[in-house]
């Protein structure tokens, strides 16, 4: 029989059944709002997966409840979306941070919460929006392969860093661009053509980094 020890809390950045892809072990929790996390320990939990936490409509969770956790000997692991903030601002009292996402709050490269904000559909949590931290390697993967010159893809990032997070999206990015005849119609389909064939989730590949943490932390496995 599975043991129940490794609750990993996501949604719309891994969702459950990638999660139970990857080791059916952990069980998978909505994204975290406050208390859940003190719930989960309650309920057995010694290792604590923080990958996705509500923060708009519910109180979000807090770093108190994150280091009595971990007062109690729980190994909380974060990364991917509120994880990878949390962890860099916890880090400094056990919480393990992992993960781009993570390392770029910690240095300062990225600072505000709706970096990672998404909304979505509040049943299946599938993501209805784009982060804005994909969306910026959206746009570096555009100006590496010079389907946008730099100055360009830095005007885009400023003009998604703009947009309401519940707005965001690669598409509706691409229209208010033409409108703002930084890029052309054509143009914007090419970026829509070349960005379809190549994965720029950062969010995802750290949410998967956080499983695979788990893993090796309480089996012993890669």
């Amino acid at each position: 029989m599975a043991t129940k020890d490794c609750v990993v809390f996501t949604g719309p950045s891994l969702a459950c059944h990638e999660v139970e892809s990857i080791d059916t072990r952990l069980t998978c929790r909505p994204p975290a709002a406050r208390g859940d996390i003190s719930k989960a320990v309650r309920a057995g939990a010694r290792f604590v997966g923080l990958i996705d936490g509500v923060f708009y409509d519910r109180a979000a969770v807090s770093h108190r409840e994150i280091i009595s956790a971990m007062q109690s000997r729980v190994t909380v692991i974060g990364g991917g979306s509120m994880g990878a903030l949390r962890a860099s601002e916890l880090d400094g009292f056990g919480m393990i941070g992992v993960g781009r996402i993570y390392s770029c709050f910690k240095r300062g490269i990225i600072e505000a919460d709706d970096e990672v904000a998404v909304g979505y559909n509040p049943v299946t949590f599938e993501p209805i929006s784009d982060p804005l931290v994909n969306i910026r390697v959206a746009m570096h993967l555009l100006s590496e392969v010079q389907l946008l010159d730099r100055s360009v893809s830095d005007a885009l990032i400023g003009l998604a860093q703009n947009m309401f997070y519940l707005d965001r999206s690669v598409p509706r990015l691409l229209k208010i661009a033409q409108r703002s005849r930084l890029i052309t119609e054509e143009k914007g389909e090419a970026i829509l053509t070349y960005l379809a064939g190549r994965d720029y989730d950062l969010k995802k590949a750290d949410a998967q980094a956080v499983v695979r943490t788990i893993i090796r932390l309480r089996y012993g496995e890669s």
